[in-house]
């Protein structure tokens, strides 16, 4: 069976000497490999011509994680540690969730990429997890990226258990957002001990749905949970095309 391609979004920055960039971690290109698919970078530098071209090559969407979304785009004011916002970047990626969602493009979001979703869905964000929760989950953990911190509990009987072979793990995590206000339709799966929402799937859609606050691409060398998120995604590409 051919390898089915895989989209996967890139973060984007104006350099301190006006040099306009995409880059994304090496990981998420790894992880969407190691689970069979072919990655292709989508970046906001691309035209709107390319992107529609892109749009019909792929058969699978990874949203990855990044700076913030700019607040307007869930009518707040920007909070002093709201950071690394890209109006190109948003813009990308809530144009290409919603074009998933309609089309039934099987889709994973990750860490920024769960917040785009909600946020494409009508819903808001907390803009600062400690505001909120404090400060006793280190939600935006200091070490190693593969360093699992905090656990999470999984609903029973949802997308994300059947995935992850469980119904509680242990995570890494690098936010300092997350869900406020759900988006339309949206079903919080699972929770940091603290009640932050940490996935969400959404129940009916056309296709594969999973967003994830934590970053299982930095774990699939470890963490068998972790590459079966990808694998999963990538199963439901391949059916896909």
């Amino acid at each position: 069976m051919t390898q089915p391609i895989i989209g996967v979004t890139t973060s984007s920055e104006r350099t301190d000497k006006g040099v306009d960039r995409a880059f994304v971690n090496a990981a998420y290109i790894r992880a969407v490999e190691r689970a069979g698919g072919i990655p292709l970078l989508l970046t906001p530098y691309h035209s709107p011509e390319a992107i529609r071209h892109f749009s019909t090559q792929i058969a699978g969407l990874v949203l990855t994680g990044g700076g913030d979304i700019d607040p307007v785009r869930f009518g707040e004011a920007r909070h002093p540690k709201t950071d690394l916002v890209s109006a190109e970047r948003d813009e990308l990626e809530l144009r290409r969730v919603t074009q998933a969602i309609d089309t039934g493009l099987p889709l994973l979001a990750i860490c920024r990429g769960l917040q785009v979703v909600n946020v494409a869905l009508n819903g808001s964000l907390h803009q600062h997890v400690p505001d909120v929760v404090g400060d006793d989950i280190a939600h935006s953990q200091g070490g190693a990226r593969s360093d699992r911190t905090h656990e999470v509990a999984i609903e029973p009987g949802t997308l994300l258990a059947s995935v992850a072979g469980g119904e509680r793990l242990r995570v890494n995590s690098f936010h300092h957002q997350a869900i406020k206000d759900l988006g339309d339709g949206l079903r919080p799966v699972a929770w940091a001990d603290d009640k932050v929402i940490e996935a969400v799937e959404l129940p009916g859609a056309r296709g594969f749905v999973l967003a994830v606050q934590w970053h299982p691409e930095e774990l699939v060398e470890s963490d068998p949970a972790a590459l079966r998120l990808f694998q999963a995604l990538v199963d439901a590409a391949s059916k896909q095309r």
